[in-house]
């Protein structure tokens, strides 16, 4: 499907799934169709899975916006809790169109848990209370990570999901990259057609020099190797580390609670020129959990580390909090820490989101199927990619996505179809009548979508 046919779609008012591969312009789309609604006084609520993700079109995390904390289900007696938030009352009241983006990375969990939320706060039983719910992702990306072995890992595996009654958008035409043979592996591992060509093409970037202008990204399956890379890469800079201790009230078995759910460090060893991640977001710091800098100095009054980002700012970077809360609100646990991790080397999970101009990957550990794709989808051109190592894993993806992934293309093409039929008339008429529909307060308009598609 092409995006001004989606674009059409979502303007319609539908409840909308865009997918397709890396490349092929699902976050354009998206920026595409808030400007269209924002240039009529209608602000969509955007949240994603991480806040890297969120911060491509300037969202919030799903836990945030929708006041999870670190839970990965919520229960009735969580939900009555919430509705006493006159806030949150007040916040969920405006939302007309929530986009959800990244959803691969979403758990049925937490999507079932979006839907139950905000059918409470709008008194509706229809699907997420009857907004419009429009969704991105790719699910030949990771699913969420998981500690527990579960036979659902996906959202499309939800009932809520299949409640929403989803139109199919799978974009095919593609915008990012600019190399016909990365396309090529690409489209390979999708279709589960590996040959020996995708794999000479693969091959002739192994242990190749990159561009000395780049300092490429080292991508790795494990966090061992990670670890080992960041801790050797610190090694080598000259001058004093410094090192930074968390602080922490409550129980130490809800303090470790804290840890094992998040990316905060006991810990954590800083020189200047270090390479860095965030972890955590504060909006009006001007960083995100996933925004990458460089360790400049540390201030002479505190200690505290300076870090300049990709776009020259430098930020000051002070303690932040992590919490633990009951279904009460009460704060059982805080560990307070600076909000950094070193990043000369991340994992391919943490990877999800990222466009990299050069990177270094290392596939010869890939244990999850999916973690190739991922991981070469990242990178714009393949003379941006040096290949340290590849196993039999690497270039293969889940079979039961491969068997869903014809049936969404199918029903993007009737849907394709069935819009083409409606004239251009019509459509606009379609298109007025779903702003109206917006902006009435009583949502009393007799505005159908059926009408239209």
């Amino acid at each position: 499907m092409k995006q001004e046919t989606a674009l059409n779609i979502l303007k319609l008012g539908k409840n909308v799934f865009i997918t397709g591969s890396a490349g092929t312009g699902k976050s354009y789309l998206l920026k595409q169709y808030i400007k269209y609604l924002k240039e009529r006084d209608i602000y969509p609520t955007v949240v994603a899975p991480t806040g890297i993700s969120a911060s491509h079109l300037k969202g919030q995390t799903i836990h945030s916006f929708f006041s999870l904390g670190i839970r990965d289900k919520i229960d009735d007696g969580y939900i009555e809790y919430l509705l006493d938030k006159r806030y949150l009352r007040k916040k969920f009241s405006k939302l007309k169109v929530l986009i959800i983006d990244e959803v691969s990375m979403v758990s049925p969990e937490i999507f079932s848990a979006m839907d139950m939320i905000l059918q409470s706060f709008k008194g509706s039983i229809e699907p997420f209370g009857g907004v419009q719910v429009v969704i991105s992702g790719d699910f030949f990306q990771l699913p969420p990570i998981s500690k527990k072995s579960k036979e659902k890992r996906f959202a499309w595996q939800s009932e809520s999901w299949r409640d929403l009654n989803l139109i199919s958008c799978y974009l095919e035409e593609k915008f990012r990259q600019e190399d016909n043979k990365l396309i090529k592996v690409l489209d390979d591992i999708r279709s589960g057609n590996v040959t020996d060509l995708t794999h000479s093409i693969l091959k002739s970037r192994y242990n190749r020099d990159l561009n000395p202008n780049f300092t490429p990204t080292k991508l790795y399956t494990h966090n061992f190797d990670v670890d080992r890379i960041n801790n050797s890469e610190l090694e080598k800079l000259k001058g004093k580390a410094k090192i930074f201790l968390y602080d922490s009230k409550g129980s130490s078995k809800n303090v470790e609670k804290i840890f094992k759910s998040s990316l905060v460090l006991k810990e954590l060893t800083l020189k200047k020129g270090a390479v860095v991640i965030f972890i955590k977001n504060s909006y009006e710091d001007g960083y995100v959990n996933g925004t990458t800098g460089v360790v400049e100095k540390f201030d002479k009054k505190d200690g505290l580390p300076v870090v300049k980002i990709a776009n020259g700012k430098k930020i000051k970077v002070d303690y932040q909090e992590w919490s633990i809360e009951n279904d009460s609100g009460e704060i059982l646990a805080t560990v307070s820490q600076i909000p950094l991790r070193l990043a000369w080397a991340i994992t391919v999970h943490k990877s999800q989101g990222m466009t990299l101009s050069s990177a270094q990957i290392d596939l010869s550990k890939t244990f999850e199927v999916g973690q190739g794709y991922v991981a070469l989808s990242r990178i714009k051109t393949l003379e941006g990619l040096k290949l340290m190592g590849i196993n039999s894993n690497a270039l293969k993806v889940d079979s039961l996505i491969l068997k869903i992934d014809g049936k969404i293309k199918e029903a993007s093409k009737r849907a394709e179809r069935e819009i083409e039929k409606l004239d251009t008339e019509l459509l606009e008429e379609g298109f007025e009548n779903y702003i109206k529909f917006l902006l009435d307060e009583d949502s009393e308009s007799n505005y159908i979508l059926s009408d239209y598609l």
